[in-house]
Formats: C-alpha cells, structure tokens, sequence
C-alpha cells in the first residue's frame, strides 16, 4: 500500500444546522482545492440540512493546485495516479460518513469536472454502495484498466448539467452519461447550456429541488 492509500484528505466540512438528515460531498475539478465549491453547497442546501464534506485532491501536478489523477486522455484516467486515488478517497470517505452517523443512501456525490469523474468513480464502483444520488456537472464516467462500474443501482438518483460549447471536455461526454444511465434504467435529470467549462447558475434552482428529493426522510 502506498502513501497515497494511507492518506488521510484534507477537507472543508460545513456542520449542519443541528443533527444531519444527510450529506452532500462535493469534490473540486482540476487545480482547485477543497473550498473551491463551498458556494455551491450554500445554494444547493441554503437551510444546511445536510453536512457537505469536501475534500483536497491529493496530488499536486502542473500547471498549480490539487489534482485527482493525471490527464493523459479525457475519458480515460491515469491508472496509475487514478486507482490510489480511488482507493484511498473510497475508504476516507467511507469512514467520514461513518463518523457523521450518515449512511451512503442519505449521502449526495456530486462534482465539476475530475471532481465529477471521482462523483461516477464513487457512486458507481464496482463493490461501492450506492448513494442516495449523483451529481455530475461537466465530467464523465471514466474508463480505466483494473477499475469498472456498476450501473445496476435501482431507485439512484442522477443529475447531469454540461456545457454545450464545452472546449475542455466535450458535452458528448455528459451525453454519454445520460445514455449510459438510460439503458440501465435510471432516468437522469439532464440540462445542457449554452456554455464553456463552467457550472450553469440558472440550472441551480432545479438542482436544489433535486437535492432536496434525494434526500428527503
């Protein structure tokens, strides 16, 4: 086992307003840090119902910030920085969601870009449990040697939002996605916008409505 496996993540936890009925994990794209999408998790539990646990990528590679694994090409992760990754983010969170007394069905993952691609990497693992939802904002399900998906989640819930006009990952990977989840049964919510490598602020309002259903008692 290596360093990476044995690490624990940096985080920037958001307490909930009293006893969480849930929790939301965001994970950061690449060359941000943990706090990169504290925002997000305001707007989409503005009554912090839910504790949002987000962490540090654990890599530093060029150009500047945190990483989740190396690029080598979109759609097809690193296996060699990916697999730790996974592996160890798999068990730190595991043990964090323990720790909060929140299981993986009142837990949320969601994610932007590399943070998206971990969200699929979580929620859908071969041997992972399946969370209460998906939340995939300009990503896609990634493909790796020695890692697989499963996709026979019944009742999992998934939102996808990507840009059309998306020049670092291709919106034909967010509707790879859709179609993927398609054909296994479960029907996404799905919004595409006329817009580059960003998150959508008009698609948020549908989102906290979204979030609020997949985690409601």
């Amino acid at each position: 086992m290596d360093s990476t496996e044995l690490q624990d993540f940096q985080r920037f936890l958001r307490p909930a307003e009293g006893i969480p009925e849930g929790a939301l994990v965001l994970i950061h794209g690449r060359g941000a840090d943990e706090r990169d999408l504290a925002p997000l998790a305001a707007e989409l539990d503005p009554e912090r119902r839910l504790a949002a646990i987000l962490p540090r990528g654990p890599l530093s590679l060029p150009p500047a910030g945190a990483h989740w694994y190396q690029v080598m090409r979109i759609g097809y992760p690193d296996p060699a920085t990916f697999l730790p990754t996974y592996r160890a983010l798999s068990g730190w969170l595991d043990r964090t969601l323990a720790d909060l007394g929140v299981p993986p069905e009142r837990t949320v993952i969601g994610g932007f870009s590399q943070g998206a691609v971990m969200s699929w990497a979580l929620g859908l693992g071969q041997g992972r449990p399946t969370p209460a939802g998906i939340l995939a904002l300009s990503g896609f399900m990634p493909t790796v040697d020695g890692f697989s998906l499963d996709l026979d989640r019944p009742g999992l819930r998934a939102a996808i939002g990507h840009g059309s006009i998306d020049p670092v990952i291709g919106v034909e990977w967010g509707r790879d996605a859709r179609d993927r989840l398609r054909a296994a049964g479960i029907e996404p919510v799905y919004r595409e916008s006329v817009m580059p490598h960003t998150i959508d602020p008009a698609f948020l309002p549908e989102l906290r409505e979204w979030l609020a259903a997949a985690t409601a008692a």
